[in-house]
């Protein structure tokens, strides 16, 4: 199975900070951020954005002569005792984070073994996830979490996920035509979030993100109830935006 990789913006965002961290890493007594953008190859307004960033995800430190250091979150990710409890910790207080910044329930999924699976999730009271009343892996044609994954994917890889799992009619929304479902993943460009209007669950919106890092394929989600669907763009846009600490996270 190849890949489309079209850059999107968290993508160089990520591959920005790793420059950062890397930097910092090299200084195990401290660096300033001049030394940084010297190194990195960025301007002080980029370079503070990041730090900013980098900071409050707990991978850099600043210490008090204003030197950075490395961060105890990057010693944890870093180590490889108890690496997956740390990611798994870290990411889920990231997407606890960005449910309470888009005020929607958040989801990480993967495409793994040719099934779509959402690993991870953040919901509460006032942003509830969507009942999952089709099993997700059946449902790649209907869901915003579904087409990002698809769009990510090669013609052949998207031929092969639609003979196994034929497009079924879940509300009156949904696409069933092979044909019209790879025409709109083929137009859909990698920076515009996907939209599920209504076509996996009737009273449920979705956008969705692409987090490609490396080989892998995964989207960030999030969800709303049809009555606050003119926030969907905007909480989408948002999402989108705040999406470079998920893919950092897993890029380490």
């Amino acid at each position: 199975m190849a890949l489309k990789h079209e850059p999107t913006a968290p993508y160089h965002s990520v591959q920005d900070a790793l420059r950062v961290l890397e930097t910092v890493a090299r200084h195990s007594t401290g660096v300033t951020d001049t030394e940084i953008a010297r190194h990195a190859g960025l301007d002080t307004e980029r370079l503070t954005t990041l730090l900013r960033m980098l900071r409050r995800e707990g991978y850099v430190e600043q210490v008090t002569d204003g030197a950075y250091v490395t961060g105890a979150a990057l010693a944890r990710l870093g180590s490889a005792h108890g690496r997956d409890r740390a990611l798994r910790d870290h990411l889920q207080h990231t997407l606890d984070r960005l449910r309470d910044s888009v005020g929607a329930a958040v989801y990480l999924s993967r495409y793994v073994d040719g099934e779509v699976r959402v690993t991870q999730y953040a919901d509460g009271p006032a942003t509830p996830a969507v009942n999952e009343w089709v099993d997700f892996r059946c449902s790649a044609h209907a869901t915003a979490v579904g087409k990002s994954l698809l769009g990510q994917l090669d013609h052949k890889g998207r031929l092969d996920h639609l003979a196994r799992h034929r497009p079924a009619r879940l509300t009156s929304r949904t696409i069933t035509s092979d044909k019209l479902l790879l025409s709109r993943l083929e137009s859909q460009p990698p920076t515009v979030p996907v939209l599920d209007l209504q076509e996996y669950a009737v009273g449920t919106v979705c956008a969705a993100v692409p987090i490609t890092a490396g080989a892998t394929v995964g989207c960030l989600a999030l969800s709303l109830p049809v009555e606050q669907a003119h926030r969907l763009r905007q909480a989408a846009d948002t999402l989108n935006r705040n999406a470079a600490p998920v893919l950092l996270s897993l890029a380490i």
